[in-house]
């Protein structure tokens, strides 16, 4: 339910660009708690994925997952991309 796109950047930090959109989730509240909640877990990553450009897509159905649900996902893709970048 999550897409996460990244690539190497020159910078010395990492960045976030989030795509919520109305068809992941039609309420203005729905697609903020779930960029809050992607927020929050990237910033607790942040120096084990430095150096990268970080995307990540809301798909579908993510909105109808609890809070566990989307941080368990999430840490999930951070723990692929701190394999990867090793």
């Amino acid at each position: 339910m999550l897409l996460v796109l990244y690539r190497p950047n020159d910078f010395g930090f990492s960045r976030l660009g989030l795509i919520v959109s109305k068809k992941c989730e039609k309420r203005a509240v729905g697609r903020n708690r779930l960029k809050r909640l992607i927020r929050e877990s990237f910033r607790k990553n942040q120096e084990f994925i430095a150096n990268l450009d970080v995307i990540v897509i809301a798909r579908k159905g993510l909105a109808k997952e609890d809070n566990n649900k989307v941080f368990i996902d999430l840490e999930k893709h951070w723990q692929r991309l701190i394999k990867c970048k090793s």
